[in-house]
């Protein structure tokens, strides 16, 4: 029998991510209007893994001014 693990991720609404602090709502919600982050959608509600964004945010380059 194979001992097979999963790793479920975290999904999160955008009320929920914005409620750790990392991002205001607002910006949550322009990013996912276009389309930087993704997100899974039930109906209007978007679910965000959370760890995926953490990583990409962790990930960014300063833009050149």
């Amino acid at each position: 029998m194979e001992n097979n693990t999963y790793n479920i991720p975290k999904m999160m609404t955008v009320r929920q991510v914005a409620a750790t602090g990392l991002l205001p709502e607002s910006a949550i919600r322009r990013l996912l209007r276009e389309k930087k982050i993704a997100a899974v959608y039930s109906g209007n509600k978007a679910f965000i893994n959370f760890d995926i964004l953490c990583n990409q945010l962790a990930n960014l380059t300063p833009a050149a001014v």
